[in-house]
């Protein structure tokens, strides 16, 4: 049974360049089957279970904020509004999945994802790919993936848990069992934080604290050699105090409103492999409910937001020789969203096909098609390729092109300000990239150029206030990224990332740099295992300046973040840790007018039976 659930679980998951030197990388996300990491053309960063812990990363979010090519910005503390953008993409334009469920919310105006909720206690692995890849994905995979795989079932019986404590009286507590008895395997994880935070706005003085309970869990059954059931779930309940505008002023600043956030994600699958047929028939839902609350105006809700999509899934995959792989699949989406006024619904049906093939052993070719019928605005094609060339002496090169769309969400199409004729916003992207890996696997570098362009992006229009397909953008850039590993007990990475991204919307904005994305980032990880037994280790990142608004006139200034963490092992089972993070107590804001965390420090422990 368990030679299956890896597959499974990477029908979530994308393409590699990991964070930590490794050849041996399983990518799913890329074609949505497992692929080897050398045989994927498009860009992928995969981040594991060790470098969640080695990290001590508590909101996922801030892990990817040190990633080639992403943005992340927060609207104040811990629970507040998060975004990710990806390559200069909006943030609503990043599809996110989570064991297989797609979770972004068709509740919200931009049909994003809200990382604020996103926690790492329960994630086992996160592939995040980046550029538009629409062709196994389908809507929303307009600027790239983040596909996220929770605790996974395991051959023998595990178990981990820690706990934190730390600045702002923060409590953070995460416990997980996977094992396999037989045909059946499962996995659950459950977990609590809960933090006074910092004022919401950067002016106020009062903390906006947050809390959030969760959990996941998965079940494997293996009928018979090849069948086999899979079961995955994930909840979160959260809520987060927030600031707002109260009179007589109405500038942003202390207010005693609250938001609640309630998440569930549910997928059921079965897998039957018959000679070089795999097929997988699978049902997901996505069910998110949020609402905010003013005690200034008593109990009942100021803002009702239900959230839901279902979905349907075909996919089979064909091997008639080992240098050839077909892959195909038929899906209907149906998404729904009410605010407490008004219902709207909407669907699409899909299907797709891709090629892989291998011509010459080292050379690995990716090609494919999808067409998704809207109920709405009709037909859309979109079209990928891509290609890797693993050459000898550790280089592999890489290059892909890839189309993405977005449906018009819900409330763009039906709201008071919605536009019925709305057409899909569209993406293409082309990169090329080149990585070579030397002293003998100890070391890997890469580089990849990327141009990306959007057009009949939604906005909202001024003119007629409704929203229209009346914007452009365009994201030029490179990244860098280097590995290390010149002692067993030595281990460092670093990236950069350059990157032009502007408005090319006509009008008075057009040739701006756009919001809230630096021209350059980059960050350095070093860890050391010390030979008496302690783990010391150090990120710095440094974000360039931006701009808060389209038309350039709100400077955001550059910073730079640092931390420092450490790790003691008692015995093989138990350790102590602790962290200090925004080590030099910078000030600065990732959004205008939003507070961010000073110096803070945390410290825990850490067990794991197996």
């Amino acid at each position: 049974m368990l030679k299956y659930l890896p597959i499974a679980a990477a029908l979530a998951a994308p393409p590699v360049l990991a964070q930590s030197i490794s050849e041996d990388d399983v990518i799913v996300t890329a074609t949505r089957v497992a692929q080897d990491a050398r045989e994927v053309g498009q860009a992928v960063t995969v981040i594991d279970r060790a470098e969640i812990e080695t990290r001590q990363t508590t909101a996922l979010s801030d892990l990817l904020a040190t990633t080639p090519g992403v943005t992340v910005t927060r609207n104040g503390g811990v629970g507040g509004f998060t975004g990710v953008r990806i390559r200069g993409a909006e943030a609503e334009q990043t599809l996110v999945v989570i064991d297989g469920v797609r979770v972004n919310d068709p509740s919200s105006p931009g049909g994003g994802f809200d990382f604020a909720n996103l926690l790492s206690g329960s994630v086992d692995r996160v592939e995040i790919l980046r550029g538009p890849n629409s062709v196994p994905w389908g809507s929303q995979a307009l600027g790239g993936v983040v596909n996220i795989v929770t605790m996974q079932p395991t051959e023998n019986i595990r178990v981990r848990a820690n706990a934190e404590y730390g600045y702002a009286d923060s409590v953070f507590a995460n416990a997980g069992v996977a094992g396999s008895k037989g045909a059946v395997s499962g996995a659950l994880n459950a977990g609590y934080l809960r933090t006074d935070g910092i004022s919401s706005a950067a002016s106020g003085t009062e903390r906006d604290g947050y809390r959030q309970y969760g959990a996941s869990g998965k079940l494997g059954v293996e009928f018979a050699p090849g069948v086999s059931l899979d079961l995955r779930g994930y909840w979160a309940d959260s809520r987060v105090e927030i600031d707002g505008f109260p009179p007589p002023t109405f500038a942003f600043a202390d207010t005693g409103e609250y938001s609640t956030t309630q998440e569930l994600y549910g997928y059921a699958g079965l897998n039957a492999e018959f000679g070089a047929l795999k097929n997988r028939i699978a049902f997901t839902i996505a069910d998110i409910d949020r609402d905010n609350f003013d005690p200034a105006f008593g109990n009942a809700p100021s803002f009702i937001g239900r959230g839901r999509s279902e979905r349907y899934e075909y996919q089979g995959e064909f091997r008639p020789v080992d240098a050839v792989r077909v892959v195909a699949g038929v899906e209907r989406e149906n998404s729904r969203f009410a605010d407490g006024f008004d219902r709207f619904s909407t669907g699409i049906t899909s299907v797709y096909g891709q090629l892989i093939v291998k011509p010459l052993e080292p050379l690995t070719l990716t090609g494919g098609a999808r067409h998704d019928d809207h109920d709405q605005y009709g037909g859309e094609t979109t079209f990928g390729a891509n290609a890797a060339l693993a050459l000898g002496a550790g280089t592999t090169l890489r290059a892909s092109y890839g189309e993405g769309f977005k449906a018009p969400t819900l409330f763009q199409l039906y709201s008071d300000f919605g536009f019925r004729d709305l057409q899909p916003e569209r993406a293409r992207n082309f990169d090329a990239g080149v990585e070579q890996a030397f002293l003998g696997g100890r070391a890997r570098v890469s580089v990849t150029y990327f141009n990306r362009r959007t057009r009949n992006q939604i906005d909202f229009d001024l003119g007629t206030f409704t929203y229209r397909n009346i914007a452009r953008t365009a994201a030029d850039g490179v990244e860098f990224a280097l590995a290390l590993k010149p002692v067993d007990s030595v281990t460092f990475s670093a990236n950069y990332t350059y990157m032009d991204a502007n408005n090319r919307s006509a009008g008075a904005n057009f040739g701006n740099l756009l919001p809230r994305r630096a021209s350059d980032s980059v960050t350095a990880n070093i860890d050391w295992r010390t030979p008496w037994g302690p783990a010391l280790g150090a990120t710095v990142t440094h974000v360039g300046d931006t701009f808060d608004n389209i038309g350039n006139t709100v400077r955001l200034d550059g910073y730079v973040l640092a931390s420092l963490r450490a790790e003691l092992p008692i015995g093989d089972k138990l350790s102590l840790y602790g962290r200090v993070e925004n080590l030099f107590d910078e000030q600065y804001q990732t959004v205008s007018g939003y507070g961010t965390y000073g110096r803070a420090a945390y410290g825990g422990v850490r067990v794991k039976l197996d």
